[in-house]
């Protein structure tokens, strides 16, 4: 029985009461041991109804075994896997040794978790417990956070307990202090009998700790109960608290006991116990005393302060006969006992052994297959510590630190990389592999300049590609220029064209045709990685539209087969592309799932890039107060960590914020900034694929021979490209400084050209205002209302008052309610007089009704628009099968459909074609 948890009592109510309804989440019950964290999670599994509940509890003897407590938790409803998604379905499987290792990409490992949960939550909801989540291994923790930050739309409650200061990112979080003294007493009252004096003694004393009070109160004499005598001084605990209960139990219940403290396996316990001599009354003799009992295949103690006081009481010797036992009895044939023999004969080594460093190797290996680093990293850093030779514990320090950073845990890595750095001594292969690790660490989350000085000293082509793409995230031109002169010694390939032609194309060197010679060769590509290469050969190519096709190729690789932990990285160019084609909704839905994973994966770069992003989409929105933090918040990461590329892409977004809202003198000052901004403050890419817009706020600012001076500057930039789309950019900006005359046929020259939808709306508000101001209104009309409505769907606001108020002047009467607000709009020409005044036709709804859906609804109709089933989409876009089809059930009454084939017709009046990417 609970006593005075009303309040708890309610708050595990309504979590599972919101679940029922659809409307998941989770909770951190956070508090001391003792505190009654277990009991409220046991009155959550019982008010769910008929809703599913599904358990587990992190051991402390089972910390460092991957995947264990989720073992434990999905094994129940493993028969659901084949309604996953294949990869998510692929992942699980691996993880919990149902099937030959994965991709070991733990972000698809955890949606397949997500996913399993929500399948194992129909028809009625699902109950998720997880208890001492302080020892959940870090594979399963990571998973089961993943899933916990993402329930809002799936029937299922999460309730989590924690102990102490355990970091539980992103979830809510419920203090379990100690009970007030009324609610004590009562638990008091029924089973003991103290005097109101020792009672209130007492309660103060254990600070209203359930279990201390309790069992406190159990040790107490009459005489100390009733008065007589003065409580103990201090109150006993941990191993005071059990340890006259532990001491009275037989030699064999002892040893039983130990067994149990360091493996909670059933199976193994028995075995070794018999090994060692314990007769089979041992385990009864545990369980009648109420220290310990059998739930399912596992050992458990009622306390973990028991298991703490077994193994306090335990000698040294004693401790590693256990794990020695232990070890002889495991079975090493099979995936679980190994990795437990492994541990154990760590547990039970003297010293430096070889032979147990090797199995803990192993065990590591297993570890990282199944996409558990946080495991891999800490089996193969005991594994070095055990390791006699420095050279091999420096390979496995090494190895370490690499798990440890695709686990999410650079601080760690780099710790450990330090390490390794100092044992390789003279050794040639591993001193480089080492240096390779450290320039990406930089790469990822420290400073990018330092990364290009550590890469660029090596001498494989695989480090002169780091060392490049470190530069060009910096800027810096000249590094770029030099690798790309070293990468050329290396025989042809696709990776070695792609370095070298860019170096040699930065340089004027001709190398144009290396980068199209690697493009020949994108047919042959498999990897992310390699799709991200080939991306930034057509990005210096200038094909910004066959370079925006690439990244996209990129990100659904990397969903789908999964890329060592580097999605957060993909995405960034995803959610470009998508930006740059006027989808602002799904660019802002990409970087806002990148951020997320970024964050979770330690990447602090990548988490300036996808801030960098959001600001230029809040400023394409007309956002400002979004803009203005999202660009402070990546300036503050980019600019000390010498990241050019986003220090720029951030000032972009505040210039393209200026520019938008009509700001002209000050977007000016800002592109001018951005153009005189030197490497890992600026960067030559963002120069490049903002002079557009520089022209066009010169222009706007009365300042002709600067905008001049920057065409003749992009005219160098785009000699080499060869798209319609780059023509059409060219056109647009000689049009902008041209005399009106020469204008209108220049911008209707790119007009024709564009292919990119949001562009060529750009391009025809130009188009339409220099009409007007000729004296054509009736050309300018059809140019501003196709540009308006391009603009109204993509949600660019700033841009579709600046379409709606050309359109006013030039003699359209535009309904305010459905395209602005009257105020807005220029109006100081008033109707044209060689125009007839008409009213512009109220949109069709069915081309503007997805304005009404999020972000993630957007993106979901998009898919089912290309095809895509709802396992596809859930594969792609790390959700379970079940949500996707949850959304799909709110938008087709959004959108006043009932089917996927006339969601697919509404998308396709929304969709573009292939978008340019830049590096913006």
């Amino acid at each position: 029985m609970l006593y005075g948890r009303s309040a708890e009592t309610a708050a595990i109510d309504d979590l599972i009461a919101r679940a029922g309804k659809g409307q998941g989440g989770a909770l951190v019950l956070r508090g001391e041991a003792g505190a009654g964290k277990t009991a409220l999670l046991d009155l959550a599994a019982s008010h769910g109804g008929p809703m599913r509940v599904l358990r587990t509890t992190g051991v402390e003897a089972e910390a460092d075994l991957a995947f264990a407590a989720l073992h434990q938790l999905l094994l129940p409803v493993t028969g659901l896997l084949d309604a996953l998604p294949e990869p998510q379905a692929e992942a699980v499987r691996g993880a919990l040794g149902l099937a030959p290792a994965g991709s070991g990409d733990r972000f698809l490992l955890a949606a397949g978790v997500l996913s399993l949960l929500a399948e194992a939550a129909a028809p009625d909801g699902l109950i998720c417990v997880v208890d001492d989540f302080q020892w959940v291994d870090r594979p399963s923790a990571d998973a089961l956070l993943f899933a916990a930050r993402r329930l809002r739309t799936e029937p299922i409650a999460m309730p989590l307990a924690v102990r102490g200061d355990t970091p539980v990112p992103g979830l809510p979080s419920l203090e379990i202090a100690g009970l007030a003294e009324p609610a004590a007493a009562e638990l008091l009252d029924a089973g003991f009998t103290l005097a109101p004096p020792v009672r209130r003694e007492l309660v103060a004393l254990t600070g209203g700790n359930p279990l201390a009070l309790r069992e406190t109160a159990r040790l107490l004499t009459d005489a100390q109960r009733a008065g007589r005598e003065p409580l103990p001084d201090p109150l006993p605990g941990g191993s005071r608290l059990f340890g006259d209960r532990v001491a009275a139990l037989s030699a064999g219940a002892r040893l039983t006991a130990l067994l149990a403290a360091v493996e909670s396996d059933l199976g193994l316990v028995l075995r070794a116990a018999e090994r060692l001599g314990a007769d089979e009354a041992a385990l009864p003799e545990l369980e009648s005393a109420g220290l310990a009992g059998v739930s399912g295949t596992r050992v458990r103690f009622r306390h973990p302060l028991i298991r703490s006081a077994v193994y306090e009481a335990a000698s040294p010797a004693a401790r590693r006969e256990a794990h020695a036992a232990l070890a002889e009895v495991s079975d090493a044939s099979e995936i679980s006992e190994g990795d437990r023999r492994a541990w154990h004969l760590a547990g039970a080594a003297l010293g430096q052994d070889e032979s147990v460093a090797a199995a803990l190797a192993r065990a590591a290996e297993r570890a990282r297959d199944r996409g558990g680093y946080g495991a891999a990293a800490t089996a193969l850093t005991r594994a070095a510590e055990l390791t006699p030779a420095p050279l091999v514990r420096a390979r496995r320090l090494t190895d370490a630190a690499e798990a440890a950073w695709l686990g999410g845990r650079p601080g760690q890595a780099e710790s450990l990389l330090a390490e390794a750095r100092e044992l390789a001594g003279a050794d040639t292969a591993l001193p480089m592999e080492i240096t390779r690790l450290r320039g990406r660490f930089e790469l990822n989350s420290g400073n990018a300049a330092e990364a290009v000085r550590i890469l660029a000293a090596g001498d494989t082509l695989d480090m002169l590609a780091d060392a490049s793409e470190a530069a060009s995230y910096v800027g810096d031109t000249a590094a770029m220029i030099e690798i790309g002169r070293r990468a050329a010694a290396f025989p042809e390939g696709f990776l070695r064209d792609v370095v070298a032609g860019i170096g040699a194309t930065l340089a004027g060197d001709g190398g144009h045709d290396l980068l199209r010679r690697a493009l020949g060769r994108t047919g042959e590509l498999r990897e992310a990685a390699d799709f991200l290469w080939a991306t930034a050969a057509a990005s210096h190519l200038g094909e910004v539209d066959l370079s925006a096709e690439l990244a996209e190729r990129a990100g659904r690789v990397a969903r789908v087969s999964g890329m060592a932990g580097q999605l957060p990285v993909v995405l960034e160019f995803v959610a470009t592309a998508e930006r740059l084609a006027g989808r602002l909704a799904e660019s802002r839905a990409v970087s806002e799932e990148g951020l997320e994973l970024a964050r979770e994966a330690g990447y602090a770069n990548t988490v300036a890039a996808h801030l960098a992003n959001l600001a230029a989409v809040a400023a394409l929105r007309g956002e400002e107060e979004a803009c203005a933090r999202h660009a402070g918040e990546a300036l503050a990461i980019a600019v000390p960590h010498r990241v050019g590329l986003r220090a720029g892409l951030a000032a972009y977004a505040l210039a393209m914020l200026d520019l938008c809202l009509g700001r002209f003198a000050a977007a000016h000052d800002r592109f001018t900034a951005i153009a005189a901004a030197g490497p890992g403050a600026g960067h030559p890419t963002v120069v490049w694929r903002s002079t557009p817009d520089r022209i066009e706020a010169a222009v706007g600012a009365g300042d002709a021979d600067a905008a001049r001076a920057a065409l003749e500057a992009y005219e160098r930039w785009s000699s080499h490209a060869g798209t319609a789309e780059s023509r059409a950019l060219l056109a647009r900006c000689r049009g902008l400084v041209l005399p009106d005359d020469q204008a209108v046929e220049a911008l209707g020259e790119a007009s024709r050209l564009h292919a990119n939808p949001f562009e060529a709306a750009r391009t025809g508000l130009l188009l339409g205002e220099r009409l007007r101001r000729t004296h054509r209104p009736g050309e300018a009309r059809a140019h501003l209302r196709a540009a308006l409505e391009t603009f109204r769907r993509a949600g660019a606001d700033p841009w579709a008052r600046r379409a709606y108020g050309e359109l006013r002047a030039a003699g359209e009467s535009v309904r305010p309610e459905e395209n602005g607000p009257e105020e807005n709009g220029p109006e100081e020409n008033g109707p044209e007089e060689n125009g007839p005044e008409t009213p512009v036709a109220v949109p069709d709804v069915r081309g503007t009704a997805l304005d009404a859906l999020t972000p993630q609804e957007l993106r979901i109709a998009t898919l089912v628009a290309d095809g895509a089933t709802s396992k596809e989409i859930a594969a792609r876009l790390f959700l379970s099968p079940r949500t996707v089809e949850y959304h799909l059930y709110k938008i087709y009454p959004k959108l006043g459909i009932t089917s996927r084939t006339e969601l697919a017709r509404l998308v396709v009046l929304r969709k573009a074609p292939a978008a340019p990417r830049s590096m913006l």
